[in-house]
C-alpha cells in the first residue's frame, strides 16, 4: 500500500518510499553498565523519550537558527498529514480485527518505541513518511499459521478495500476539512482586489507622489475618478488616460474609506524600476506605487460554506486528475525530460509552472509551502488542501506498491473467484515484473522533478 516490496507487509506512508523495519530492530536498549533493558522497561521507554526530544530539538534549533520558521511549519504539517494517513489505515485495520504489528512515523533506526498489545509504536529517524505494518498483504507475505485468520488476505472484500482506500480517503477529509476552514475564516473569494504592497523608490525624492497624498501600505484601491477598480492593470489605464492631471484615489483600510488627489509625474519604467524625468522608451505617467491583486472575499453562511467547501475539493480533484494524467502520458514524459535536457526550457516552465503543467516533488512544494505562508494563512492552506488530494489520489494509482494496487488486486481476486469455489487469491509475485517497472519510470519522474526543483525552482506566484 506505498512503496516497499509487495509482500513485506507494511502499510507505508504516502508522503517517501519506504519498507517496514525488521522485527527485531530496536528489540533491547543497552544502558552501560547495567546490562540490556527490555523494550518497553521504564529505563529502556525513559532513553528512547529523551533521544527522540534530543533529536527532534536538533533539527527545530537548527531550522531557527536558519531562518526557517517557514519551513518548520511546513514539515510539521506534512508530518501531521502522513499520521493521518496511516491513521486511516490502522483505525480500519482494527476494525476489520486484522492483527497490526508496527504503526511507526519515519523510517532508519528506532529513536523511540513503545509496545501495547500487539502492536509496537515509535519514531524513525528519516521524517519522510510512516507505514502501517499488516500481516498477509498479500500472497507473498510469510505468516505464523495462528496469525493467518486475522491477515489481510484471509478477510472480506468490502474490509480489504476500506483498508487499502482508507489513507486516501483520509486525505480527502483533510482537505475538505481544510477547505471549510478558509472558507469559514476567510470567505469565498469573490472578486479580485489591489493592494498597495509598499512603494517604489525615486532616486532624488523622499517620497512618491502616493505618498506625498497620503497613501500607506496595506490599503486597497477601489476606484480612480469614480470608476471601480479590480486590477493593477485598469490603476495604470486611469492615470495615462488623465496625461498628467491630478487623479481622485479612493482607499479603504479596516472598513475606513478615504478619497486622496494624486499627482502623477512624468518618467519611465525599466522593470521593476521608475526613474523620472525623460529616459529610454515610452513615457509614462507614474505615482510611485508598488501593487499586487489579491482576492476579495465575502463570507457565506454555514450551508454556503460546506458547499463551496465540497465544489472546492472537487475542482481541485478534476485538475490534478488531469495533471496526473499528462505527467505519465508520453508527451509529458518528453516535455519533462525536455526541461532536464534544455535549460532554456526548464526556465520557461519554471516561470509559467501551470501553462507548462511543471512536475514538483516535495522540494519544490516546500518552497511554494513557505512562499505561500508568507503572502497569508488562505494560501498556506490552499496549498496544504492540494497537497493532499494530489497524494489522495496518487496512492490510489492501480499498481504496486500503492495502495491503490492493493485495490486493484482485491477487485481482480473478487472477479475471478466463482459462486460456489475457494476465493481466488492472487499470485503477486507475478506482478513483479510489472511493478518493477512501474517503480523504475516512477523513480526517473521523481529524480528528473527533484532535479528541476533544485536548479529551476518555480516562480513565486504570491509575490
Amino acid at each position: 500500500m506505498g512503496p516497499g516490496p509487495p509482500g513485506d507487509g507494511a502499510v507505508p506512508g504516502s508522503a517517501a518510499p519506504g519498507s517496514a523495519a525488521p522485527e527485531t530492530d530496536g528489540a533491547a536498549t543497552e544502558t552501560p553498565g547495567e546490562g540490556p533493558a527490555l523494550r518497553g522497561s521504564p529505563r529502556s521507554t525513559a532513553w528512547s523519550i529523551a533521544r527522540l526530544a534530543a533529536a527532534l530539538g536538533v533539527l527545530v534549533g537548527v531550522l531557527l537558527a536558519a531562518g526557517l520558521g517557514n519551513l518548520l511549519i511546513f514539515i510539521v504539517a506534512l508530518v501531521l498529514i502522513v499520521v493521518v494517513h496511516e491513521l486511516g489505515h490502522y483505525l480500519t485495520a482494527k476494525w476489520s480485527h486484522m492483527k497490526v504489528t508496527e504503526f511507526f512515523i519515519g523510517f532508519g533506526p528506532r529513536l523511540w518505541s513503545i509496545r501495547r498489545g500487539e502492536t509496537d509504536y515509535g519514531v524513525k529517524p528519516i521524517l519522510a513518511g510512516a507505514y502501517v505494518k499488516i500481516p498477509g498483504m498479500t500472497n507473498l507475505d510469510e505468516v505464523d499459521p495462528a496469525d493467518e485468520m486475522r491477515t489481510y488476505r484471509q478477510k472480506p472484500f468490502h474490509r480489504r478495500i476500506l483498508v487499502a482506500s482508507a489513507g486516501s480517503i483520509m486525505h480527502y477529509v483533510m482537505a475538505f476539512v481544510l477547505a471549510l476552514i478558509a472558507v469559514a475564516a476567510f470567505g469565498v473569494p469573490s472578486a479580485t482586489q489591489v493592494k498597495v504592497a509598499g512603494f517604489v523608490k525615486w532616486p532624488g525624492h523622499h517620497e512618491t507622489a502616493a505618498q506625498l497624498a497620503g497613501m500607506k501600505p496595506g490599503e486597497r484601491i477601489v476606484a480612480i475618478d469614480g470608476k471601480s477598480i479590480s486590477t493593477t492593470g485598469e490603476i495604470s489605464q486611469a492615470i495615462a488616460a488623465r496625461h498628467g492631471r491630478p487623479v481622485s484615489v479612493v482607499v479603504t483600510e479596516a472598513g475606513h474609506r478615504s478619497a486622496l488627489r494624486v499627482q502623477p509625474v512624468a518618467g519611465h519604467t525599466d522593470g521593476s524600476t521608475e526613474v523620472l524625468g525623460p529616459g529610454h522608451g515610452k513615457t509614462e505617467w507614474l505615482i510611485g506605487v508598488a501593487l499586487n491583486n489579491a482576492p476579495l472575499y465575502v463570507s457565506k453562511n454555514p450551508i454556503e460554506d460546506v458547499a463551496w467547501a465540497g465544489a472546492d475539493v472537487g475542482h481541485v480533484t478534476s485538475a490534478t486528475i488531469l495533471g496526473i494524467g499528462h505527467v505519465f502520458s508520453p508527451g509529458g514524459i518528453s516535455n519533462l525530460f525536455h526541461q532536464v535536457t534544455s535549460s532554456t526550457a526548464a526556465k520557461k516552465a519554471a516561470a509559467t509552472p501551470t501553462k507548462s503543467e511543471r512536475v514538483m516533488t516535495v522540494i519544490g512544494v516546500a518552497r511554494l509551502a513557505t512562499q505561500a505562508e508568507k503572502a497569508g494563512v488562505y494560501y498556506f492552506l490552499s496549498i496544504l488542501i492540494a497537497l493532499n488530494i494530489v497524494l489522495g489520489l496518487m496512492n490510489m494509482l492501480p499498481m504496486l506498491p500503492l495502495d491503490g494496487g492493493h485495490v486493484a488486486i482485491a477487485v481482480y481476486e473478487r472477479i475471478r473467484t466463482r459462486r460456489g469455489h475457494p476465493y481466488y487469491q492472487a499470485d503477486a509475485a507475478k506482478l513483479l515484473p510489472v511493478v518493477y517497472a512501474f517503480m523504475a519510470v516512477l523513480l526517473v519522474v521523481i529524480g528528473s522533478a527533484v532535479f528541476l526543483d533544485i536548479t529551476h525552482p518555480v516562480a513565486n506566484p504570491f509575490g
